[in-house]
């Protein structure tokens, strides 16, 4: 039964790896991290796709720590796309976040090459990925500089983010270390994201959200034990209610930061259901 089980796994690994493209740059002769992967079911054609941004506080990640996902929404009948971006302190975050967009702009011109629909697409990403999955799916600059538009985007999935409103968690963060006595950090949100409240400001995604954008609907998860994410969550997902854009967030129990990522894919985890539930309803006809 060992043996069997063995080479069941072994024979779907083969399978799973022929289905990969990895490496693709999406920038002509640019820097080694404009890069994406493309996950592709056998025989795709004209299917939904999902644009994944990796986590790692915009100084560190890569496009291959996708876990489950892949080959879960490939089940599910999508293309599956995970990218790389330049990071801090290499680029400031404008050049990070338009990286991103030149990503998705290189997917809506080449994904039906490999099986893909450019008009609907879900945006999702972990941790700094889901604060650049926000900010994509509210502030049309970035897609529309790259040839985008909103009228692609069937949903977004952003997953346990602290920094959709940025001057909130720098108030949050900075009023903490000061009535306890500590240290500010060295590089925390405040530099990372420029030390300019303007700036703070529009890389938050609450700023742009707004009626009439075609903003797509969102599913926002968060660790229901972490108190700054869940308010960032709320917030945002409050926000886009007002909007009248279609927003749940989604409050995970028993998990953490890192364990709510990589669960998500398995059969029996609460936050897959959420997103099951959510693909269904976004791609109803």
């Amino acid at each position: 039964m060992k043996l069997i089980l063995l080479a069941t796994l072994a024979c779907a690994a083969t399978a799973f790896a022929q289905n990969v493209k990895s490496g693709i740059p999406y920038v002509e002769n640019g820097h080694a991290r404009h890069v994406l992967d493309i996950y592709s079911p056998p025989n795709a054609k004209n299917l939904p796709v999902v644009f994944w941004i990796h986590g790692g506080g915009w100084t560190q990640g890569d496009k291959t720590d996708v876990k489950l996902k892949p080959q879960w929404f490939m089940d599910k009948g999508f293309v599956f796309v995970s990218t790389n971006y330049r990071l801090l302190p290499e680029v400031d975050m404008g050049t990070l976040t338009r990286d991103v967009a030149k990503a998705f702009g290189w997917v809506e011109k080449h994904i039906a090459e490999y099986g893909g629909d450019p008009k609907r697409v879900l945006v999702g990403g972990h941790s700094a990925g889901a604060q650049l999955a926000a900010l994509l799916c509210t502030d049309d600059r970035y897609l529309k500089a790259e040839g985008a538009a909103f009228d692609c985007l069937i949903g977004c999935v952003p997953v346990d983010g602290d920094t959709y409103d940025v001057p909130a968690i720098i108030e949050t963060a900075e009023t903490r270390r000061r009535v306890h006595g500590q240290e500010p950090p060295k590089n925390g949100h405040r530099e990372k994201f420029g030390n300019d409240p303007a700036k703070h400001k529009d890389f938050s995604a609450v700023t742009h959200v707004a009626k009439g954008k075609n903003i797509p609907p969102f599913l926002i998860f968060h660790v229901a034990a972490q108190p700054d994410n869940s308010a960032q969550a709320v917030r945002l997902s409050s926000l886009l209610k007002s909007a009248d854009v279609p927003a749940t967030a989604f409050a995970a129990k028993s998990t953490d930061h890192s364990k709510l990522n990589n669960d998500l894919g398995l059969p029996d985890d609460p936050a897959t259901q959420a997103l099951t539930k959510f693909i269904g309803q976004i791609l109803k006809p």
